[in-house]
C-alpha cells in the first residue's frame, strides 16, 4: 500500500456541531480539494456532545487523493478562563482594570484539561501559561 501524498494542512476554529459549507470553513477546505460536505458531516457527528457554538480548534490534513484527516483540540484557554471567572470578556486595560477573579484551584483544573493538548509539557508549565493568559485578560489570581 502506497503512502498518501500530502496536499496541505489547515488550522480552523469551527463551532462545535455547526460546521457548514459557508465561509470560512467551506472555501478553506475547497482550496485544498477536500469534500466539504463529507468533512462537515464527520465533524458535526464527532462534536455534537460539546456546547453549542463552542469554537473548537481543528487541524485538517489534506491529501492529494482528496482524502483528509482531522484532529479536534480542546477550546482555547481564554474560553475556559472566562467561564471559570464568570465574565463575558476580559478587561479593556488589563494592567489597571480587574475583570474578575480566579482561584489557583480553577487554574489547576483548567490545566489538567489543557495538558491533554500538549503532550510533553508538564502540568506546572501549563499552569504558568494559564496564569499569564489570565493576567493578560485582567483576571486576578487568588488563593
Amino acid at each position: 500500500m502506497a503512502a498518501r501524498e500530502f496536499a496541505g494542512r489547515l488550522k480552523l476554529l469551527v463551532p462545535a456541531g455547526k460546521a457548514s459549507p459557508s465561509p470560512p470553513v467551506g472555501p478553506a477546505l475547497g482550496q485544498k480539494g477536500i469534500n466539504i460536505m463529507e468533512f462537515c458531516k464527520a465533524f458535526n457527528a464527532d462534536t455534537n456532545q460539546y456546547l453549542d457554538n463552542l469554537k473548537l480548534p481543528v487541524t485538517v490534513i489534506a491529501y492529494k487523493d482528496r482524502s483528509f484527516e482531522y484532529s479536534v483540540k480542546t477550546p482555547p484557554s481564554s474560553f475556559f478562563l472566562k467561564q471559570a471567572a464568570g465574565i463575558g470578556k476580559g478587561a479593556r486595560s488589563p494592567g489597571k482594570d480587574v475583570a474578575g477573579q480566579l482561584s489557583v484551584r480553577a487554574i489547576y483544573e483548567i490545566a489538567k484539561v489543557k495538558a491533554a493538548d500538549e503532550p510533553g509539557c508538564n502540568l506546572q508549565s501549563v499552569c504558568k501559561t494559564l496564569m499569564a493568559t489570565a493576567k493578560s485578560m485582567g483576571l486576578q489570581i487568588t488563593r
